[in-house]
């Protein structure tokens, strides 16, 4: 297999965020300082909550929102189960109980009918993945969240800068932002709670720094003196990565349009390939494309998507597939006891789905070489 021609991810990294680190390099806060307070003010901003908290993953924030709800043992937190661990892991880091759910097979996200038959009254809140960037139903998952009493905690991860109905994701319930480097915006690692409840906003602050009452930067401010009032992590995120954050979201918009633009391209180019299905998007809704998902259906295209990742990397095409269903991962068959059919959507998804590269930088001729590719497989499949 040859070298990566093209890569399936490249952050976009400019001579700005390069100046920012460098100039955050020159304070002696590198951690706990200003800068980190002054991106939490931005990203509130720009989601148009009262507060963002900084943290150092996404994974942090499922957490910690998860706790400053109060999830508990014994508790029921509902997943979608086409989703990356850190979804699931958050419930059981508070000893709650991940219930997963099927998806729809348009969007790929929650299914909400899936979602309804699976509250019980141990049920205390639902995680709904904003899936490749496309927001999920909001108005029906607040719907039902307000009817069986339940917390919202969105996962936000592939959506900064998506939209429903004209709001920013992220301001439905608390919002869980990720800032990998392959996410429309990068911290290098990184990730923000967003959230208009103040009570909400202060416990995650606390427990991010080991539920301190003052952190490094207060104390030589004010006093010495700190107390430690709860369990808490080591969870911040540090002033350089801030000062990244801050000079990327400046280009937020900028680069999700980008990526609009290739996918658009992309989709006008690979719609009348038999076999093909191109990403859905719904009304209502503005979707950033942090990941292009194309479906494999072997009936029609003559070859199925295991075939085509094969003969599309040894053509130098980086690929990924989001993902494997939870429940068909060795940790959770084990300690959740889902079987394969649990999740009959989810499975076929997962035989066909094709994550192609997406990013702002992604050029023309690059596309046209993926999409030249993904039509001579489909001709060779049907010469046998």
């Amino acid at each position: 297999m040859s070298d990566n021609i093209i890569p399936f991810s490249i952050p976009d990294i400019t001579n700005d965020d390069k100046k920012a680190v460098l100039k955050s390099l020159e304070s002696r806060w590198l951690t706990g300082g200003p800068k980190a307070k002054e991106f939490e003010q931005l990203f509130a901003n720009f989601i148009e909550t009262k507060y963002a908290i900084s943290v150092n993953s996404c994974t942090a924030a499922l957490h910690l929102s998860l706790k400053a709800l109060n999830i508990k043992p014994g508790d029921e937190v509902i997943v979608p189960v086409l989703t990356f661990a850190a979804t699931a892991n958050a419930a059981l880091f508070c000893g709650a109980k991940p219930v997963f759910v099927d998806v729809d097979a348009k969007t790929f996200n929650i299914s909400t009918g899936d979602f309804e038959k699976k509250i019980t009254k141990k049920t205390k809140a639902v995680i709904p993945v904003h899936y490749a960037g496309q927001a999920c139903d909001m108005k029906e998952i607040l719907e039902i969240a307000k009817d069986h009493n339940l917390h919202i905690v969105e996962d936000c991860a592939h959506s900064a800068g998506s939209t429903y109905q004209g709001k920013q994701t992220g301001t439905f319930g608390v919002g869980c932002f990720s800032f990998y480097p392959t996410k429309n915006m990068t911290t290098f690692e990184g990730g923000m709670i967003t959230t208009n409840d103040e009570v909400i906003a202060r416990k995650c602050a606390l427990a991010r720094s080991h539920c301190m009452t003052k952190d490094a930067f207060d104390r030589e401010k004010l006093s010495w003196y700190y107390d430690v009032i709860d369990l808490g992590y080591n969870y911040r995120l540090n002033d350089v990565q801030a000062a990244i954050g801050i000079s990327q979201l400046k280009r937020l918009n900028n680069m999700n349009e980008d990526k609009r633009k290739n996918s658009q391209y992309l989709t006008s180019k690979l719609k009348d390939i038999s076999g093909i299905i191109t990403p859905f998007e719904a009304n209502n809704r503005y979707h950033p494309y942090h990941l292009y998902v194309i479906r494999v259906i072997k009936s029609d295209f003559g070859i199925d998507r295991n075939e085509l990742y094969q003969r599309l990397s040894e053509k130098g095409i980086g690929l990924s597939v989001h993902y494997t269903p939870l429940h068909l991962l060795s940790f959770y068959k084990k300690t959740l006891g889902y079987e394969r059919g649990d999740f009959p959507v989810a499975e076929e998804l997962y035989e066909q789905i094709l994550s192609l590269p997406m990013y702002p930088q992604l050029k023309k001729e690059q596309m046209d070489f993926i999409v030249q590719q993904i039509g001579a497989s489909y001709n060779k499949s049907n010469e046998k």
